[in-house]
């Protein structure tokens, strides 16, 4: 009898270690950041983290170009690479990332950086930055702090439209640039510039999503109503329209104040601020846009820390953009791991960049503003 039983507890012990063994290698290499029963058809996803190859960029500092306004070599990406926008091109993913130095007044002036892949995960980099602080019209914008956290979509004529947040060190200001090939952009300057008189030039703004219509894996610049329509800003979410995806006009309430599509919530994930994501697309159920969100220190969720940045989603009426339909009550996505947790910032995933590929969808996003991430979700699985 003794025998027998030590044989079944060692076989019972055998099977919980082979479990727990079995788990950690999941949790290790993969974090689902949801289940499918839990989201609504309308929503996007679950994504799973690819933590067998998570970050997968970071911050180096073998490479150095030399900088047109400091007149020597700067090492652009030796302090954080994070907060990616991303779009398909020629069969290939190019990410148009964030990144920073180790000099000057704040210690990390942003540069927008290119990379390219065609699995979706091992990518590779251009030496120099395509998108930094010149010696031209927009260096009263753009120095010392740098030009941050872009987003890209393209129109029907194959042009390409960065939005990027051009810092002074004071003032954030919403900027666009264009370019045909990704590497040789045209800076267009502040996109509120000519809206009402320049009433908005000086407005803290930041990080414009424009709405958009799938192609095949590319991600289109899509009118409703006759207009081009974004959603911006990192307090609450407001929109603004378009003509030509240059000029943008904020909306505002018939009092001449801006009119927010989306608000913070008491006792929730996004109770401090929330912040476009990725570029926002027309689906068969709305306009679904993906945000980010932080959690208030005394009127948030308190399973999470304080200042926690988390992700949601919210759908809007196809053919009115400001009419919220949805809105996930829970984040989808949140930090887990150690490189999400801790870095230049603590407790932040931000998702900036989305697209389908090759019948996946690839979430990248900056991990704890110091690294570079990716999830993934195919559909039907």
């Amino acid at each position: 009898m003794y025998r027998k039983n030590r044989l079944t507890n060692w076989y019972t012990t055998g099977l919980f270690i082979l479990s727990l063994v079995f788990l950690a290698s999941c949790s290790k290499n993969e974090t689902k950041t949801s289940n499918r029963q839990n989201f609504p058809d309308w929503a996007l996803g679950p994504f799973t983290k690819e933590n067998n190859l998570n970050p997968i960029m970071g911050p180096i500092d073998s490479v150095t170009f030399m900088d047109p306004i400091l007149k020597k070599p700067v090492r652009w990406e030796a302090k954080d690479v994070f907060n990616p926008a991303a779009v398909v091109r020629n069969d290939t993913i190019y990410l148009l990332y964030r990144a920073e130095d180790l000099i000057g007044k704040y210690k990390g002036t942003s540069r927008v950086g290119l990379a390219w892949s065609t699995d979706g995960t091992h990518f590779t980099r251009d030496d120099h930055p395509v998108l930094y602080p010149a010696d031209d019209d927009m260096k009263t914008y753009e120095w010392e702090g740098g030009t941050e956290d872009p987003r890209i979509v393209q129109d029907e004529q194959g042009t390409y439209y960065l939005t990027y947040t051009a810092y002074d060190g004071k003032t954030a200001r919403l900027c666009e640039a264009t370019s045909k090939d990704l590497r040789h952009w045209t800076k267009q300057g502040p996109v509120f510039a000519k809206a009402d008189n320049g009433k908005y030039l000086n407005l803290w703004s930041k990080s414009g999503a424009i709405v958009t219509k799938r192609d095949g894996d590319h991600m289109i610049a899509t009118k409703i109503n006759g207009k081009y329509w974004m959603y911006w800003g990192d307090t609450n979410i407001y929109l603004a329209t378009s003509d030509n995806l240059i000029d943008w006009t904020p909306v505002q309430d018939s009092n001449g104040n801006l009119m927010p599509a989306i608000r913070p919530r008491k006792g929730k994930f996004d109770s401090q601020l929330v912040e476009s994501g990725p570029p926002a697309m027309i689906t068969k159920n709305g306009i679904l846009l993906i945000y980010n969100s932080s959690n208030a220190a005394d009127s948030g969720d308190t399973a999470l820390p304080a200042g926690t940045y988390s992700a949601g989603q919210a759908l809007f009426s196809a053919n009115d953009p400001g009419k919220l339909k949805e809105r996930l009550s829970h984040y989808f996505f949140t930090p887990e791991r150690r490189f999400e947790k801790q870095g230049q910032v603590d407790n932040v995933t931000f998702l900036e960049g989305l697209v389908p590929y090759k019948g996946t969808w690839y979430l990248y996003y900056g991990a704890a503003d110091s690294t570079i991430c990716v999830a993934t979700y195919k559909p039907g699985e």
